[in-house]
């Protein structure tokens, strides 16, 4: 197969690799937010969404985050 030809499969293959993982990410992102967003209201009330800063929250109190979004957050980790 010619350099150009295999470089370009190689590219498409990549495209369709990264197209099929999305909406995977994208439920995994909706299932993190509807496991923690009873523990954002109630440990990080103050607190903007956005540049991490609810995460950072969560850091700070993990030892009071629930179960369920304890379990979220690290099979979220896991998968990056």
């Amino acid at each position: 197969m010619p350099p150009i030809r295999a470089a370009l499969c190689a590219a498409l293959a990549s495209l369709v690799l990264a197209t099929a993982a999305a909406p995977s990410q994208a439920q995994d992102r909706n299932a993190m937010r509807e496991a923690c967003r009873p523990d954002a209201a109630r440990l990080c009330p103050g607190v903007k969404p956005g540049g991490g800063r609810i995460l950072a929250c969560f850091k700070e109190k993990a030892a009071d985050l629930s179960p369920g979004c304890r379990s979220a957050l690290q099979q979220a980790q896991a998968q990056r």
